[in-house]
This record gives structure tokens, C-alpha cells and sequence, in this order.
């Protein structure tokens, strides 16, 4: 006899968000992030005390739509936060081996995850509170703009982003961040900002933010970030902003 029932398909499960950041305290340092618009896209910032005197930020750019990458955020988080502190907690470690070692295990989690390709350009890096350090890699991301005595200097992509190439390694270079250092990362969506399809011409572009950071106050991190998108805002004024666009600082202020 047939059963007057049919069997019910399981419900999906859940949707996972990545844990909110909420920034560590830096001794002589000052570090924040702000977005502007919805969190439609792939922009993912995050910052995590890894030991006594480390502290690991990152800002990544997942390929795609947020309401599908929702998977690869969390994983990318988990190995960022976790694999992270277990590399960098010890005091005796080779910052660059362990930031090399880092960021493979993210690309092959990235890569093991989507069960293919799927490009995540990302800016990493690790702070040393005791020396005033920043030991980075830039695999594919929007470069890094460190502005100091001698002006304003880029840290560019030290190799290809994460998430297409399995064994791909990106070099990890250490630069030093005197007193009154700002580090200050972008996401495309800043730069890109105002462009019209393929044409770059009109985009607010990196010179206009090695501009702005040229000549901004000394001020704290949220507040520079915060004068950025707004400069931004004036430059285009628009309703919907297509995507995200996320500015992350850290000031040295001892």
C-alpha cells in the first residue's frame, strides 16, 4: 500500500555570517575599518591578537555576489583567526615563513571550498607591537598605501591573488612604521568608484587616495577612514554604490 505521505526534503542549513571584528586594542596604535552601502559584494576585513606583541589584519575581496560567498568568508575567517594565532603565537617564529604559510592555507581553503576557482585578492599582515613592523603579503589586492616621513609609499601585489592556484605562494616583505606611520588599505570598489563600464577614466582612482592620504590630519583611524569615503561620496554622488567599498587604517600614534 502507498503511503499517503511523502517524505519532506530537509531544510537547508543555515546561513553562517562571518563573527563580527571587533579590532584589539594596539599599544601605540590605533586601527578601524568603515563600509559604505549595503555589504553586497565580496569586501572582508578582520584583525586578530595572535600573540603578546602580534597582531594579524586583513582585508580580502572575495569574487562574486556576498549572499554567495557567505561560506567562503566564514572558512576564509576560521583559517585567518585560528591557523593564524597558531602560527604567529610564538615569539621565536620567521614572521615572513609563517605569513607565506598563511596565506596557502587560505588559497588552498578558498580553492577547497568552492570545488574550483574562485579569485580572492587579499592584503594580510602582522604587526609587532616591541619593533613597529608590519611583515605583509599583497596577493593580487589593491596596494597597500603607507605614508610616513618621506611621503607616501605603495605596497604593491607581492603575487596572484588566492583561490586559483593550489601551490601559488605570494612573497612577504616587513616594512618599518615610525611614530605618526598611517597604513591605510582600500578595497576596488574605491578605486573604481565613478567608472563607467570598462572606461577608467572617470574612476576615483589610487593617486586621488595617495592624494587624501598626502594630506589628511593626523587624526585617528575611524575618523581618517571615515573623511576618505566621504571624499569619495563627493567625488560621485550616486544612490547605489555596486558595489562595496571598505577603507581600513591603522595609525602608529607611539
Amino acid at each position: 500500500m502507498r503511503s499517503l505521505f511523502r517524505s519532506r526534503a530537509p531544510d537547508p542549513p543555515p546561513t553562517v555570517e562571518p563573527v563580527p571584528t571587533v579590532f584589539p586594542k594596539i599599544q601605540g596604535g590605533d586601527i578601524a575599518a568603515v563600509f559604505v552601502g549595503n555589504r553586497v559584494a565580496g569586501d572582508f576585513y578582520d584583525s586578530v591578537r595572535v600573540g603578546p606583541e602580534r597582531v594579524l589584519v586583513g582585508l580580502l575581496d572575495v569574487a562574486g555576489r556576498r549572499e554567495d560567498n557567505r561560506g567562503l568568508l566564514t572558512v576564509a575567517q576560521d583559517i585567518f583567526r585560528n591557523f593564524g594565532a597558531e602560527l604567529f603565537s610564538r615569539s621565536d617564529i620567521n614572521e615572513a615563513d609563517a605569513m607565506t604559510e598563511l596565506s596557502l592555507r587560505l588559497n588552498r581553503g578558498l580553492i577547497e571550498t568552492s570545488k574550483g576557482v574562485h579569485s580572492c585578492p587579499a592584503f594580510i599582515g602582522c604587526y609587532h607591537e616591541k619593533f613597529g613592523t608590519l611583515c605583509y603579503t599583497n596577493a593580487g589586492h589593491t596596494p597597500g598605501l603607507l605614508r610616513d616621513a618621506s611621503g607616501v609609499t605603495e605596497l604593491a601585489s607581492t603575487g596572484l591573488p588566492l583561490g586559483l592556484f593550489s601551490h601559488a605562494t605570494s612573497d612577504a616583505p616587513t616594512v618599518g612604521l615610525g611614530k605618526g606611520s598611517v597604513l591605510l588599505l582600500v578595497s576596488r570598489g574605491v578605486i573604481e568608484c565613478g567608472r563607467d563600464h570598462d572606461c577608467a577614466a572617470d574612476e576615483f582612482g589610487l593617486e586621488r587616495v595617495k592624494e587624501f592620504l598626502m594630506t589628511a590630519p593626523a587624526e585617528g583611524a575611524q575618523a581618517l577612514c571615515s573623511s576618505l569615503l566621504s571624499t569619495m561620496a563627493e567625488f560621485h554622488k550616486e544612490a547605489h554604490a555596486p558595489d562595496d567599498r571598505t577603507a581600513l587604517a591603522f595609525v602608529r600614534t607611539a
